[in-house]
């Protein structure tokens, strides 16, 4: 099992950033591919970004690429996914997720083991 628990939402204007984290517990947390997900309301969920196990790797959702970058510390059990250049359509839950797959794309929510209960990003216009 694995624990995961987001922090670092809040309400941000548009062009500012925002720094989310990811904070795992249980088991070797470097065993997992970690991915965050987000869903705004109304609509389904979609992939943001993923990390590969040793944090070499990366792929983001083509929305993102060039505003967000995720990064991991496995010493310290966490993955971090630093928002800039937010705008109001990013506005959603941000979840995490870890998945006990290899490699890339990793976009795919079913692939994924252990969810986090998310948090909430407000960009206003």
């Amino acid at each position: 099992q694995v624990q995961l628990v987001e922090s670092g939402g809040g309400t941000v204007q548009a062009g500012g950033s925002l720094r989310l984290t990811c904070a795992a517990s249980g088991r070797a947390f470097s065993n997992y591919r970690t991915g965050w997900f987000r869903q705004a309301p109304g609509k389904e969920r979609e992939f943001v970004a993923v990390v590969t196990r040793s944090g070499r790797s990366t792929n983001y959702a083509d929305s993102v690429k060039g505003r967000f970058t995720i990064s991991r510390d496995n010493a310290k059990n966490t993955v971090s996914l630093q928002m800039d250049s937010l705008k109001p359509e990013d506005t959603a839950v941000y979840s995490c997720a870890a998945s006990s797959r290899w490699g890339l794309p990793g976009a795919r929510a079913d692939e994924y083991d252990y969810w986090g209960q998310g948090t909430q990003v407000t960009v206003s216009s």
